[in-house]
């Protein structure tokens, strides 16, 4: 494959919490002994590239690694090996994850917990991201897309949706038991209900807009309670869920952290950011468990589900040159399910 000098990508400008986007033409990068370069067909665009961009998290800046391109849902093809990479080729289809790789040798990659390393270089952050259509990733740790599956639905799966079965593996909830999803009109909680309706869950989904609540129903949602227009939410929840309570909340928006609790039917008293009366927790059987980001496991077994026509496209579809507006789309919250960028539309 012919591979050009320069690419296009979506760069950061003015980093923190003014800072915009703009396409920019940059240097494509050689891949180092052990790496792939892959040419991107789309990425999605990720609230965490938010939180990167604007600088609004406890971890150094994506300048104190000299990165300039966010994004870690990416979704193309390898068009060149570095020395020393085994069974990868030119034309395989390839993703590029949160983690652009892990240490291998913590307790956590051992345990298959891969996700958890401590020693993991991330994507977006640490090493330029998939808003640049031609990156290197770490052949060790670079996702196989099967066939079947488009790249518009292979992007988000990089992140969203390995990241929600994770998420639901953890949780231990069965079939037939309902599972709120709290901010499951956006890009990560509509992964969850997609997931979880495949399962044999009884999803519901807390958010607010008429294109979330159309999305969420679409994609296998019970009920959509928008938080805007009901006097108490969590008597919502109960009153859809058997008149009992949810048996699992995944809370997907940060702002829903503070009245979880109660979608499980038990009413807290003088609850905290996250938590409540020790009782609430013994007299239910209830825990509070944190999931971050999806391993290599989950990110294939969420692969696979879509192969299988189990995970639907949850985006819309843009050119790169409509990456700003977007990108402020989703920082304003406005934005149902994804939007993934199109590198080859005009």
């Amino acid at each position: 494959m012919e591979i050009p000098k320069k690419c296009k990508a979506g760069v950061v400008i003015n980093e923190g919490p003014m800072f915009h986007v703009e396409v920019q033409m940059v240097d494509v990068p050689e891949p180092a002994p052990g790496q792939l370069l892959l040419r991107l067909n789309a990425t999605g665009i990720c609230m965490s590239d938010i939180h990167y961009m604007s600088n609004d998290v406890e971890i150094p800046p994506m300048s104190t690694f000299g990165v300039r391109c966010p994004g870690h849902e990416g979704a193309g093809v390898v068009v060149k090996l570095g020395d020393g990479v085994v069974g990868w080729k030119v034309g395989d289809r390839a993703g590029m994850k949160p983690n652009w790789d892990t240490c291998g040798m913590c307790e956590q990659c051992w345990e298959g917990k891969d996700n958890y390393c401590s020693n993991a270089i991330s994507s977006g952050l640490m090493v330029n991201g998939s808003y640049q259509q031609y990156v290197t990733t770490s052949a060790r740790y670079t996702t196989r897309i099967p066939e079947g599956v488009s790249d518009f639905v292979a992007a988000p799966i990089m992140c969203s949706a390995s990241t929600m079965h994770n998420s639901l593996v953890t949780s231990g909830l069965k079939a037939g038991q309902f599972a709120v999803f709290v901010g499951g009109g956006g890009g990560v909680g509509i992964q969850g209900v997609q997931l979880a309706k495949a399962m044999g869950m009884r999803p519901i989904v807390i958010d607010s807009s008429d294109a979330k609540k159309e999305l969420s129903l679409k994609m296998g949602a019970e009920a959509f309670i928008d938080f805007r227009l009901v006097k108490s939410v969590a008597e919502e929840v109960v009153k859809v869920a058997d008149g009992v309570g949810a048996h699992g909340v995944f809370v997907t928006a940060p702002q829903g952290y503070k009245d979880a609790i109660s979608y499980t039917g038990t009413p807290a008293k003088n609850t905290t950011v996250l938590g409540a009366d020790p009782l609430v927790f013994n007299t239910r059987n209830l825990c509070i468990m944190g999931t971050l980001i999806g391993s290599m496991r989950d990110t294939d077994l969420a692969l696979d589900y879509a192969r299988r026509g189990l995970l639907h496209q949850i985006c819309e579809v843009r050119p790169l040159s409509r990456i700003a507006e977007s990108v402020e789309q989703l920082r304003k919250g406005e934005v149902p399910g994804r939007i993934v960028i199109d590198f080859n539309q005009e």
